[in-house]
């Protein structure tokens, strides 16, 4: 049971956001009527444009319809994260209620189902989340069931998504069960929920109502995309939870407004980010460690400690990044060596052995070479996603402590956009990330300028009215005001996707000095 007050609020708060639909419809111009009279033909185009500059997903083979606010995708794709990706990334547009995926998988590799069977189990007892699982995999016309037990749904997530990684695996049966350790009263679980909602940058949650009853968590009311209902539901999947129904959790583009988000938005003190970035490490199956510490001064975060895999470091930071408050995170967190420590080419091994299984990275000709459990990384392909695909793997195995990636890219004039909801590591934090585009516009500042304004009104994260664009010469200026760090990084990547050959972003952030 929520406490009375909160629930009191919370109403309040519903009341006010229908009022200022009502608005909208009286005032009968200006964005919030455009938002809520944009076509499904509109919508179509937007989703075809999200997914035509993605560098996972094949769009031209991917056909898009939309009915009322439901996207519909079909067509093929080569791999089920290229599939799951697609769903993703249309979730993500301005208008879209859900998304229907009927997009077929095609492998592009030929293998037997004890070859898939082979590679789905070394995958998962090489992950650092799932290595010590009892899994069971079975493998039928390259469909894999995995049957089993995990402590949490992101951990039962998470196995699924190294399955799907697997090249060759047409579909994954995830019946995998959840065997909670501990028990926990509702009060408390709906107490957590609420407070992951509230710490979140990715989700507005004033107009979310929550109830736990004998584990089961019932989410009501409105957000603003697709994209956030699902990442509520995934916050909502707490260990000790039996089941979330979000049918009553509704997608209004209207409810992506600026006075909704006020109270998530009001400055917050050290001890109360600490507090939340605290947590949101903790339950993430990904840190493995109660090792991170957390330091936080003015809203700059300093995570120190020790965890045993790089890609734990990497995910600690991003759950700092993700929080409501934070202004900068500094990771200085230590990968803890291998009690056993292996030679060079053991650990190059096992990197070349998850390339060949990764559905992505099978066919790339890269390099590998490790020195005192750094890696170093050489070759050539095709796009960045493919670059950070293979550093992110690479990241994974245990006595990796860091990795130079001098893959070379060939297509190096198509930026790779970090997408808030899609992506689980911010693309410019690499080392090696320094989109450079032709200094010579392609296109005039005019049409770069729409271009960009076009990509800020289809955000579902981005308020476009709060952003002025301005481009000159190719380099766009962006000005006005943001609720967030993550908001202000977003429109950075919205005016790249425009087609900026630089961005200068000096939009401020409510209640922070700059």
């Amino acid at each position: 049971m929520q406490d009375p007050a909160a629930t009191k609020n919370v109403d309040k708060r519903l009341w006010f956001a229908i009022m200022t639909v009502f608005f909208f419809l009286l005032a009968g111009s200006g964005a919030g009527l455009a938002a809520v009279n944009m076509t499904d033909k509109e919508i179509e185009i937007a989703v075809e444009e999200e997914l035509r500059q993605d560098q996972a997903v094949a769009s031209y083979l991917v056909d898009i319809a939309c009915t009322k606010g439901i996207v519909t995708l079909t067509g093929s794709v080569d791999n089920l994260l290229a599939k799951d990706r697609a769903l993703a990334i249309a979730e993500t547009v301005k208008g879209v209620r859900s998304v229907i995926n009927r997009i077929a998988v095609n492998p592009l590799q030929a293998k037997s189902d004890e070859d898939i069977q082979m590679d789905v189990v070394q995958s998962l007892l090489t992950d650092p989340v799932t290595e010590l699982f009892e899994i069971d995999v079975t493998v039928d016309d390259k469909v894999v069931t995995l049957k089993g037990k995990a402590d949490s749904h992101i951990e039962r997530q998470h196995t699924g998504r190294v399955a799907k990684s697997v090249n060759g695996v047409k579909e994954v049966k995830n019946r995998i069960i959840l065997d909670y350790k501990t028990s926990r009263s509702d009060e408390d679980l709906a107490n957590d929920i609420a407070q992951a909602l509230r710490w979140d940058t990715l989700v507005d949650d004033a107009l979310i109502r929550i109830s736990v009853n004998n584990g089961k968590v019932d989410l009501k009311g409105t957000v603003g995309s697709a994209a956030e209902k699902r990442r509520a539901v995934n916050h909502a999947w707490l260990p000790g939870i039996k089941e979330v129904d979000a049918q009553m959790l509704t997608v209004g583009r209207w409810a992506r407004d600026r006075d909704l988000r006020h109270e998530k938005y009001v400055p917050k003190s050290d001890d109360q980010i600490k507090d939340a970035v605290d947590k949101a490490i903790l339950y993430d199956p990904r840190v493995l460690s109660t090792k991170v510490e957390t330091q936080v001064d003015n809203g700059e975060v300093t995570l120190t400690g020790r965890v045993n895999y790089l890609s734990a470091k990497k995910a600690a930071a991003q759950d700092a990044k993700n929080t409501v408050g934070v202004i900068r995170v500094k990771n200085q967190i230590k990968v803890t060596p291998v009690p056993s420590a292996e030679n060079g080419s053991e650990v190059e091994q096992k990197i070349l052995n998850k390339f060949r299984r990764d559905t992505y990275v099978e066919n790339l000709e890269i390099t590998v070479t490790v020195l005192s459990g750094i890696v170093n990384l050489y070759g050539t392909v095709d796009t960045y996603y493919e670059k950070t695909r293979a550093e992110d793997l690479a990241s994974e195995v245990a006595g990796v402590y860091a990795v130079n990636n001098s893959i070379n890219v060939n297509k190096d004039w198509e930026p790779f956009v970090y997408k808030p909801y899609v992506d689980e590591s911010y693309v410019p934090d690499y080392e090696w990330y320094s989109y450079q585009p032709s200094v010579t516009a392609r296109k005039s500042d005019r049409e770069i300028a729409d271009n960009i304004e076009n990509e800020l009104f289809w955000s579902p994260f981005v308020d476009s009215d709060s952003v002025t664009v301005i481009v000159d010469d190719g380099k766009a200026t962006l000005t006005g005001k943001v609720d967030s760090w993550s908001e202000y990084d977003a429109a950075t990547q919205n005016a790249l996707e425009g087609g900026a050959v630089v961005v200068d972003n000096e939009l401020t952030i409510s209640g922070r000095n700059q």
